[in-house]
């Protein structure tokens, strides 16, 4: 009697068993795959970068007004870098808000919940299973767009220096670490919008505005990242790392908005994904009229998000030498005439003439924005640069005039207004044809976080 009640209870325990999280997830991994629009869109991931790089190659015109843009036919590693500034902008928010933010609701939509958590027997599973097959999608997505990118670029300009955003060539093996590892850093950022979008996903129910947080949250991102805003807010922000990774391409490399980025992605990542696990083993699945949690979605999902901003800038003022937009006079004048100093070393190689050290050259700047009245700090297209150069042996001293467009990120692109001889044309005449001039139009990144004191 006593053995066959133990089997009976035996067998009670093994019915109710949760389902293995490696069997729940091979099965959500499935049926995200098994999704037309999720197998058109990995495919675009991996065939469209590879495609517009090798085109852009060939056009008339280069994206110019993209970071790197202008060296797309001078190495194949700046093409994988435009498509990594466009991705940041629009397409990886998008993949995040088709995955992730769509990965529950769609539970909704077909009512297989009840289904679903008979055969799992475990909330916490599920959601387990649901987050890790979304990420791992989004991941081959993310691999693909970058993949395809650099072997677009390599196949169509080939393995050469890629220039930095300081003017300095960087050997191909430098340049294809340093594009690896920026787009290890845009993945991070990612992550934090997919974790935004299980969030959206939990809180919304069936509603499209679950689909739709991470895109409307990186377009709201865009708009604020435009303002004028004090650098420890942009720092702030889970967008951050979508840009900091720029500060890789100079040297010294500009760490520190790169580890605030990547901090403040990681948190949100952390703080979006328990939000999103506590309203969902919170949910009522007996409702089948359930439509997203409401108000209680905006106090318990949109509000500790608010609350983890705020004290990521008290704790970024805090602990760095942040303050007002990190634009000073100082700082750019430095980064333009560090960068002015080493692609007059490339022109200088190009047309032929003898090599000068930037100790040689003693390139020094001058610049002022919007005139006497107005103080010379903050982004805006009215700066103006005079950039002072010298060569050994010779008496006169080189100047070259510089319009620079200032964004609030720090990112600034000079173009030269004169002499003509130096930066006033695109090509120069070299002895084998016309080549791109190195000095008409220079792209450059300030560190919004050094301190122009140091």
């Amino acid at each position: 009697m006593t053995t066959a009640t133990q089997r009976v209870r035996a067998e009670a325990t093994t019915r109710t068993r949760p389902a293995r999280l490696a069997g729940v997830y091979r099965f959500e991994l499935v049926k995200l795959l098994a999704q037309w629009r999720t197998r058109i869109v990995l495919a675009a991931c991996w065939l469209l970068p590879g495609i517009f790089v090798a085109a852009a190659t060939h056009a008339s015109s280069q994206p110019t007004d993209t970071v790197f843009g202008r060296w797309m036919l001078a190495t194949g590693w700046a093409g994988a870098l435009v498509v990594l500034s466009f991705c940041c902008t629009w397409a990886l928010p998008l993949l995040t808000a088709l995955v992730a933010g769509d990965v529950f609701a769609t539970e909704d939509r077909l009512g297989t919940w009840r289904h679903l958590l008979i055969a799992v027997r475990s909330p916490h599973r599920i959601f387990a299973a649901k987050a890790i097959s979304s990420i791992t999608v989004i991941a081959a997505m993310v691999a693909g767009l970058a993949a395809s990118s650099i072997a677009g670029g390599l196949a169509a300009v080939g393995d050469h220096p890629l220039v930095g955003l300081d003017g300095r060539s960087l050997e191909p093996g430098h340049a294809a670490r340093l594009v690896l590892l920026a787009w290890a850093c845009a993945s991070v950022a990612t992550l934090a919008f997919a974790a935004i979008g299980l969030l959206g996903s939990v809180a919304l129910g069936r509603s499209p505005m679950g689909l739709l947080v991470p895109a409307l949250l990186a377009l709201l991102l865009q708009l604020v990242q435009l303002l004028p805003l004090p650098v420890a807010v942009r720092m702030a922000l889970p967008s951050e790392a979508f840009l900091a990774w720029r500060g890789l391409f100079t040297t010294p490399a500009q760490t520190g908005p790169l580890v605030v980025g990547l901090v403040v992605s990681l948190v949100w990542t952390l703080a979006a994904t328990a939000l999103a696990y506590l309203l969902f083993v919170r949910r009522d699945f007996t409702d089948l009229a359930y439509d997203g949690a409401g108000r209680r979605a905006l106090l318990t999902g949109a509000l500790p998000l608010v609350v983890v901003t705020a004290l990521s800038v008290g704790v970024i003022a805090a602990v760095t030498p942040a303050s007002g937009s990190g634009i000073e006079r100082t700082k750019l004048e430095h980064s333009l005439a560090t960068s002015y100093a080493h692609l007059y070393r490339l022109q200088a190689r190009e047309l032929h003439r003898p090599d000068v050290t930037e100790a040689q050259l003693r390139t020094a700047a001058s610049c002022d924005k919007g005139g006497s009245l107005v103080q010379d700090s903050g982004p805006g297209n009215d700066w103006r640069c005079v950039v002072t150069w010298h060569i050994p042996g010779a008496v006169a001293v080189g100047s070259a005039t510089y319009q620079l467009d200032v964004t609030a990120d720090g990112r600034y692109v000079a173009d030269g207004d004169g002499p003509k001889e130096v930066n006033g044309y695109f090509p120069v005449r070299t002895a084998t044809g016309d080549s791109p001039n190195p000095l008409w139009q220079v792209d450059g990144l300030v560190d919004l976080l050094s301190s122009s004191k140091g």
